[in-house]
C-alpha cells in the first residue's frame, strides 16, 4: 500500500469518527429538547387541579393530623367517613333578594371535604323574575349549567382581540358551557323564578365578578385608572364606586 493511499484510509477514519461525534451530539441535543418539551408539556396539564394518586384526599382543617396537598390539608384515608362526601339542602331555594336578584349555593371543597383533589363541583343558582347572575370569570375552571326552571338569557365573550359574544336562550332541560376563564352571565327574562344547576371543572373554580373587582376592589382603584381605561367621565367613575362602597 503506498503512503499516499495509506493517507486517504486515514483522512476517512477521521472524517467518520467526526461524523459519529456530531451525529452524537446532535442526537443528544434533540434528546435534550424532547424532554424539555415534555416537561414543559407536563407543567401545562398540572397547572389546573392535578390528578390524585390515591382513591381520595379528604380535606381536614386540624393540621396535625393531616398532610398539605392542593391547597388543603388531607386526613389519613382510615379516617374518612361517609359525612366526608354528603351535602344536602341543595333543594332549597337561595335568597334573591339583592341588589342583582340572584344568589349562588355553593357547593365545594369548604362543604364536601371529600372533593379534594377530585377537581370537581356544583353550584345552585337561583333568579328573581329578571334577575342576573353579573358578569363573571372562574379562573380555575370551566362551567356546564343546566336550567331547571324559568328562562334564562346566557352568554359568554371571547378573549381579545375578538372579544366575540356568544348567546343563548334557555328554557328547561338546557345545557349551556361556559370555557374556563371567559366572562360571562346569565339573565332571568321571564316574569317567574328560575333555577339552574351548574357543575365546574375544579374543587375550587374561584369567581371574579367584575363590576365587584373593578368598581369595589379593597382599597379602591385611583379613578382616574379608572376613567382612562372606560373612557368615562371621573364623576361616574367615582359614583359606580360610591354603589360598592356604601355597604
Amino acid at each position: 500500500m503506498s503512503a499516499m493511499q495509506s493517507f486517504s484510509i486515514f483522512s476517512k477514519a477521521i472524517a467518520n469518527n467526526r461524523l459519529s461525534q456530531y451525529i452524537i451530539m446532535k442526537g443528544t441535543h434533540f434528546t435534550v429538547i424532547a424532554f424539555t418539551l415534555l416537561a414543559f408539556a407536563c407543567s401545562l396539564a398540572s397547572a389546573f387541579d392535578p390528578s390524585p394518586l390515591q382513591d381520595f384526599c379528604a380535606a381536614i382543617k386540624d393540621i396535625k393530623n393531616g398532610v398539605f396537598v392542593n391547597g388543603k390539608f388531607c386526613e389519613d384515608p382510615k379516617l374518612a367517613v361517609a359525612e366526608d362526601f354528603f351535602f344536602s339542602g341543595l333543594n332549597k331555594p337561595g335568597n334573591t333578594s339583592n341588589l342583582v336578584g340572584s344568589n349562588v349555593t355553593t357547593v365545594n371543597v369548604d362543604q364536601i371535604p371529600g372533593l379534594n383533589t377530585l377537581g370537581i363541583s356544583l353550584v345552585r343558582i337561583d333568579y328573581a323574575p329578571y334577575g342576573l347572575n353579573p358578569h363573571r370569570t372562574h379562573p380555575r375552571g370551566t362551567e356546564i349549567l343546566v336550567v331547571i326552571k324559568g328562562t334564562l338569557y346566557v352568554g359568554f365573550v371571547t378573549s381579545n382581540p375578538d372579544n366575540r359574544l356568544f348567546t343563548k336562550i334557555l328554557n328547561p332541560g338546557d345545557v349551556f358551557v361556559f370555557p374556563i376563564g371567559l366572562i360571562h352571565f346569565q339573565f332571568n327574562i321571564g316574569k317567574t323564578e328560575a333555577v339552574a344547576f351548574a357543575g365546574l371543572s375544579s374543587q375550587n373554580a374561584g369567581v371574579i365578578t367584575i363590576a365587584n373587582a373593578v368598581f369595589g376592589s379593597n382599597p379602591p382603584i385611583n379613578p382616574d385608572v379608572l376613567t382612562k381605561a372606560f373612557q368615562l367621565d371621573k364623576n361616574v367613575v367615582q359614583y359606580l364606586q360610591s354603589r360598592f362602597w356604601s355597604d
